[in-house]
């Protein structure tokens, strides 16, 4: 077994280069640029950071921005950062073809939205956020194209 990338306090890390969607590629690749991982942005720059990656079909930054608001913000807004990292997620399986397992994120996505504090801070639309993913996960059950403008929520109302 290979040994696995650590940092300095010994926690595992994933240094390989990444795809667009997120997949490893061989070491010595060139991949898209990583998001770091003690990105500690303010609540309105990390969702503006993950409005212009998904705008962009980096859905799996726009999820690691969002894991990273999730990780460093408050408790009170977990379900908040949380649901939203799980749409991105959502989002990066369809792009991968995996229909199934963005259905799955997507309705969990939906489900912590659900219970995350409204209005919503930061102008988050939640309302906006649960008819777009619950109109996206039916057109995945019918097996709809789903053209790449779709994969690119609004985050907020602004």
């Amino acid at each position: 077994m290979a040994a696995r990338d650590r940092d300095e306090s010994g926690r595992p890390r994933n240094t390989r280069p990444r795809d667009g969607l997120g997949r490893p590629l061989p070491p010595g690749s060139e991949g898209v640029p990583r998001i770091p991982d003690d990105l500690d942005l303010p609540p309105a720059e990390s969702l503006a950071y993950a409005q212009d990656l998904l705008n962009r079909g980096l859905a799996f930054n726009a999820h690691e921005v969002l894991e990273a608001a999730w990780k460093n913000g408050p408790d009170d807004e977990r379900p908040l950062w949380q649901g939203l990292a799980q749409l991105a997620v959502g989002i990066t399986h369809v792009q991968r073809g995996n229909l199934h397992g963005a259905a799955t994120l997507l309705r969990r996505g939906s489900l912590s939205l659900g219970t995350a504090p409204r209005p919503a801070p930061y102008a988050v639309d939640l309302d906006g956020l649960l008819d777009w993913a619950a109109a996206l996960v039916d057109d995945l059950a019918a097996h709809a194209d789903i053209a790449p403008p779709r994969l690119r929520p609004a985050l907020t109302t602004r």
